[in-house]
C-alpha cells in the first residue's frame, strides 16, 4: 500500500506539467478591483491545486483549513489588499494577519500563486531549515506581518496596529484571519472589547467558520453560537457571508464603512476540506485523509484520458472510503 501511494505520488508530479505558473499580482489598485470573480474563483481553484500538491509532497499539514480558507484568501491577495510584492516595507501598505497559523499552507500557497512567494518554495514546505515552516513565521518571508500559531493573539496584534494607524493619520487597513475554534480564546474578546472602545473602523475580521475544530465540532467542544450577537454585543458591525463564494465575499468586503468607527466582523461560512467533495464536511479523523492526498491530487488533475490514471483514480476513492470508516487495518 505504502508503495502504491508512493507511486501515485510520483506519477501526478510528473504529469502535472501542463500546470502554469504564470499568473502574477497586478500591482495598482486600479487594476485589482478590475478583476471579476469569475477569474479570481479560478485562482481559487489553482491554489487548491497547490495546496494538495505541496502537502502530498510535504507528506503532512492541515489540508483541511488550508481548503476551506483558499477563496478568502483569493478575495484578499488578489482584490483587496494593497500591498506590494517589491514595498512590503511601505508603511503605507495593508497589514494582513492570518491569526490561524495552521492554515500557512493556504496561505504560502496563495503568496505563490499571487507573485509574492517563489513557487519552487513550496516543495521545501515543512522540510529541514525550510523557509516555509508550518506556522508563519516573519524571519523567514517579510509578508507574515506576525509569527503565529498560538492562537488568540493575531486579533490582539491586529488592534494595535489599526489602532497606530488611527492615530498616526495613515490609511492603512487591518485585515486578520481567525479560525471558529479558536474564538473559544479569551484573548480574542478583550481584544474584541479593545477595539470597540478605540472606535477602530479599519480593522477586519474575517472569521473562518467552517464548524469543525481539532477534535470535534465547535459545538461539540464549546460552542459558539449565537456568534453573531456575540461579536455585536462587542459593538462590532456584522456581516454574514459564504466564505466559498468569491462574488458574494467582495461584495461584503467592498460594501465596509471604514470611516463609521466601528470594528467589522465578516462570519464566512465554508466547508472543512473545500474543493475535495469526497472529504468536504467529514467528520472523520482528517489526518487519515492526509495519507491519501496524492490520489487526491490526481482526482483533481486532467488525468483522466489515461487508462492508468482512471484506474488510480478509481482505487483512491475506494480506499478513501475505507479509511474515513476506519475499515483500514493499518491507519
Amino acid at each position: 500500500m505504502d508503495s502504491l501511494l508512493y507511486f501515485c505520488f510520483l506519477l501526478a508530479s510528473i504529469r502535472q506539467t501542463g500546470y502554469k505558473d504564470n499568473v502574477r499580482f497586478l500591482r495598482t489598485p486600479e487594476k485589482r478591483s478590475s478583476l471579476d470573480s469569475e477569474w479570481i474563483t479560478e485562482r481559487a481553484r489553482s491554489i487548491r491545486r497547490r495546496i494538495i500538491q505541496m502537502n502530498a509532497n510535504a507528506g503532512q499539514g492541515h489540508t483541511g483549513a488550508d481548503l476551506s480558507e483558499a477563496d478568502i484568501l483569493a478575495v484578499l491577495f488578489f482584490r483587496l489588499l494593497n500591498v506590494q510584492p517589491d514595498r512590503l516595507d511601505d508603511p503605507d501598505r495593508d497589514r494582513f494577519i492570518l491569526s490561524k497559523g495552521h492554515g500557512v499552507g493556504g496561505f504560502y500557497c496563495t503568496l505563490a500563486e499571487a507573485g509574492y512567494l517563489d513557487p519552487a518554495l513550496l516543495h521545501t514546505y515543512l522540510k529541514f531549515d525550510s523557509r516555509l515552516p508550518g506556522h508563519p513565521v516573519r524571519q523567514k518571508i517579510p509578508i507574515a506581518e506576525l509569527n503565529t500559531g498560538s492562537l488568540g493573539h493575531g486579533l490582539s496584534v491586529a488592534v494595535g496596529l489599526a489602532l497606530s494607524a488611527k492615530k498616526s493619520g495613515r490609511r492603512f487597513r487591518v485585515f486578520v484571519l481567525t479560525g471558529d475554534g479558536e474564538l473559544q480564546e479569551g484573548s480574542v474578546w478583550e481584544a474584541a472589547m479593545s477595539a470597540s472602545h478605540f472606535h477602530l473602523g479599519n480593522l477586519i475580521v474575517i472569521v473562518d467558520r467552517n464548524t469543525l475544530q481539532l477534535a470535534d465540532r465547535t459545538e461539540n467542544i464549546m460552542p459558539l453560537e449565537p456568534l453573531e450577537d456575540k461579536w455585536r454585543a462587542f459593538g462590532f458591525d456584522i456581516h454574514g457571508v459564504d466564505g466559498n463564494n468569491v462574488a458574494d465575499l467582495i461584495e461584503v468586503l467592498e460594501s465596509l464603512d471604514l470611516r463609521s468607527g466601528k470594528p467589522h466582523v465578516v462570519i464566512a461560512r465554508t466547508l472543512k476540506g473545500k474543493g475535495i467533495s469526497f472529504i468536504e464536511e467529514n467528520e472523520y479523523d482528517l489526518k487519515k485523509v492526509q495519507l491519501m492526498i496524492p490520489l487526491i491530487w490526481i482526482n483533481m488533475s486532467p488525468l483522466h484520458e489515461y487508462p492508468l490514471d482512471k484506474f488510480l483514480f478509481y482505487f483512491g476513492k475506494w480506499n478513501l472510503f475505507k479509511v474515513l470508516k476506519g475499515k483500514n487495518e493499518r491507519m
